[in-house]
């Protein structure tokens, strides 16, 4: 009997230490985003890898540009586009080439790709960047085609990017 006791107390005690530890670790991944799994295991998230293999280091157009009601599309026939990777899938460099003449700047997103800040400023900013230069939202990101909206919409604007 006494032997029965014993045994029975270990178990318990061996059952209780596993609830505990599986129990713990429940707990501590309900705390942890997706990206900070990623992070600790030396992975990307799943946004970082799609935005890795659609957007960053490829070539763009602009298939379609509208400001409030008029089409100005044809203001960037021949530009292609290129947001590069820095030190972060959130910022980088962007060029954008037309007649082998290159200008540069920066984009910017946020940790869920619902923005894209462009700056393209150097060496000069010609007139029909300033529609570009500004807080895009994503309405779309299914590639080839990009969708992006004004992030403060006061006015219609439109920027359609294909990927080439």
């Amino acid at each position: 009997m006494l032997l029965k006791t014993k045994y029975m107390t270990t178990t318990k005690f061996k059952l209780g230490f596993a609830i505990l530890f599986i129990g713990s670790i429940l707990i501590a991944s309900s705390f942890c985003s997706c990206k900070k799994i990623a992070l600790l295991t030396g992975g990307q998230s799943a946004l970082e890898q799609y935005f890795a293999d659609n957007v960053l280091n490829r070539n763009f157009i602009v298939d379609f540009a509208s400001d409030t009601t008029a089409d100005i599309t044809s203001k960037y026939t021949g530009y292609t586009f290129v947001l590069a990777k820095d030190t972060s899938f959130y910022s980088g460099p962007i060029t954008a080439t037309r007649n082998n003449i290159t200008y540069s700047g920066t984009w910017q997103s946020n940790n869920d790709y619902s923005k894209l800040i462009i700056n393209l400023t150097k060496p000069s900013t010609p007139d029909e960047f300033i529609f570009l230069n500004r807080i895009w939202k994503f309405t779309k990101k299914d590639t080839p085609i990009i969708k992006l909206a004004p992030w403060v919409n006061t006015s219609p604007k439109v920027l359609y990017m294909r990927r080439l």
